[in-house]
């Protein structure tokens, strides 16, 4: 079995085509400069439809996380981290942690991390790991 993964929209064209080329593209809105994620054709703060894409810095720390034991035929039988990053530009996403062991010791909360993309077909993914120190 395949990893389940989003099927990209007009709205998160541009998301999808930065990952690819190894950037991460968030939105903000041009009347209040709020910026966001996930996309949309309009403000979440307040409600502009006059938003527009940039590229982010892709650094963010390590907000919440939760540690699957639990086998899938789309992610191995190896325990993985499910989690929630604050990008540096303010908004949250969720992801996987990589590149470290999955255990508490290794996860702390805060901790800085940084973007990774790993392609699954015609997806590529943002993950992300341990900011190099």
């Amino acid at each position: 079995m395949d990893r389940v993964l989003p099927q990209p929209t007009p709205e998160t064209a541009h998301f999808w085509d930065g990952c690819k080329a190894g950037e991460l593209w968030l939105q903000r809105c041009t009347a209040c400069r709020h910026s966001y994620f996930p996309p949309r054709a309009f403000c979440p703060a307040c409600g502009s439809r006059v938003v527009e894409a940039y590229k982010a810095s892709g650094r963010a720390t390590l907000y919440s996380y939760v540690i699957n034991h639990r086998p899938r035929p789309d992610m191995g039988s190896e325990p993985h981290s499910i989690a929630v990053v604050a990008l540096e530009e303010g908004p949250r996403m969720m992801t996987n942690i990589v590149g470290c062991p999955q255990t508490p010791e290794a996860l702390a909360l805060d901790m800085p991390v940084e973007v990774v993309f790993e392609a699954f077909g015609e997806i590529t993914l943002p993950l992300f790991r341990p900011a190099a120190r």
